[in-house]
């Protein structure tokens, strides 16, 4: 990977720091706004999940990482964590998306805005740890970083 490592505690306190990276990591890869908004709300929605349900068992004491991979192509985001194991690619579709938010059952629905707002997010458990990437298609026109 050819991006800074973040790595920060799993505390609510540092969903600002990963916003921040995200858009900084997509501002270096010429993303438009709308997708550099969409990544950092995919980024944001998975992460919040490690902090509060991955880490449930040990609150402040695991730690969540992020890398970028720039090429042509795309830019990757890899967030991981030794948190409990969960693939949000899993998650089925929140039924009744169509009815307003006071009909719809709780749950699910920031995961599948995290799907949803990125080209891919694929989903790994490697050596007991969650990597989650999130893959979003970039233009031709601007240079590694």
């Amino acid at each position: 990977m050819n991006g800074e490592k973040l790595i920060v505690p799993a505390l609510r306190d540092s969903l600002s720091v990963i916003s921040d990276y995200v858009k900084e990591i997509s501002q270096k890869a010429g993303l438009d706004r709308k997708k550099s908004n969409n990544l950092r709300r995919a980024v944001d929605e998975i992460a919040t999940n490690i902090i509060e349900h991955g880490y449930a068992h040990q609150k402040g004491q695991g730690t969540v990482e992020l890398q970028a991979k720039l090429d042509q192509k795309a830019l990757t985001i890899y967030l991981e964590d030794t948190g409990i194991p969960y693939d949000p690619t899993q998650q089925p579709t929140p039924n009744n998306l169509e009815n307003p938010l006071s009909e719809r059952d709780i749950g699910g629905l920031g995961v599948y805005l995290a799907q949803i707002s990125v080209d891919q997010l694929i989903y790994e458990r490697i050596d007991n740890r969650n990597r989650n990437q999130f893959i979003v298609y970039r233009s031709m026109n601007y240079p590694n970083f």
